[in-house]
């Protein structure tokens, strides 16, 4: 393998352009997995790679044969685990869709998403009107908003109240935002089957915090019951937040999405 690579590595103009090609490739294949959980997957076997030509190039057989034996299964393995993924790449070449346009949220436009989400938040406590609201940070929830109705709407308090409004088609399920964006409205999230927590929560509670138990994001959750608002966060509920407190809560401890990684950076604005 390390013969095979120092060829490609000679610096000849088609060496070059092969090299471009391929890393082009790796990052619209990237960019395609990127917000699901095989992206963990894929962390997974560049690291399998990296140990194998490390070990090849020191010389540890026994260990290098076994990581060729497990490259060997992984690489029968992947059009398996990427099914999802796969399709979706063939979708997007299908549609031409292969350069899209970057954005990222600037500081003054999180700090007035925070705003309005909270005053969203508290008109519908105060009216005891159930909601169900995901704010994705780190790890991408591809996965879940999929499974409901897209929006990719700027974010305001009347679109948060509008979508929960009893009896509305869009009032049953989670929201999850994006930046300062409605990625989407109506998504089902996984439960937590968590011990932790109190036997009268419901389902609302449970999937708030099934999330955050499978990623990274922030979940609110406004009880149909009594009102009380709650947060929930690494598989951990808060609750019987005020408006104060809730406020300063997402602006402490939300992730600033501008100063993410240069990839997210470049993450298309909107559809995927």
């Amino acid at each position: 393998m390390l013969d095979k690579l120092k060829e490609l590595l000679q610096p000849t103009p088609i060496a070059i352009v092969d090299i471009a090609i391929v890393l082009y490739i790796i990052y619209r294949l990237y960019m395609t997995i990127r917000g699901t959980r095989a992206v963990q997957l894929l962390k997974g076997l560049i690291v399998l790679v990296f140990f194998n030509l490390i070990s090849q190039f020191i010389g540890l057989t026994v260990t290098n044969w076994l990581l060729e034996q497990v490259m060997t299964v992984g690489i029968v393995a992947l059009p398996i685990i990427f099914y999802p993924e796969l399709r979706r790449a063939l979708e997007h070449i299908g549609r031409g869709s292969l350069f899209t346009k970057s954005s990222f949220l600037a500081g003054e436009e999180r700090s007035h998403a925070v705003d309005e989400l909270t005053m969203a938040l508290i008109q519908l406590s105060s009216r005891r009107v159930g909601a169900l609201v995901v704010w994705e940070q780190d790890t991408g929830l591809k996965d879940w908003w999929s499974s409901g109705v897209e929006i990719d709407a700027l974010l305001t308090s009347e679109l948060i109240i509008n979508i929960f409004e009893p009896n509305t088609p869009l009032h049953d399920g989670a929201v999850i935002l994006r930046g300062d964006r409605v990625r989407a409205a109506s998504c089902y999230l996984p439960l937590s089957d968590s011990p932790e927590l109190k036997v009268g929560l419901g389902t609302r509670h449970r999937a708030g915090v099934g999330i955050t138990e499978q990623s990274d994001a922030v979940s609110i959750i406004v009880s149909e019951e009594t009102g009380a608002i709650s947060l929930a966060h690494e598989g951990k509920l808060t609750r019987y937040l005020d408006e104060k407190s809730l406020r300063e809560w997402l602006e402490k401890n939300l992730h600033h999405r501008q100063q993410d990684s240069f990839f997210r950076r470049l993450q298309p604005n909107g559809r995927e």
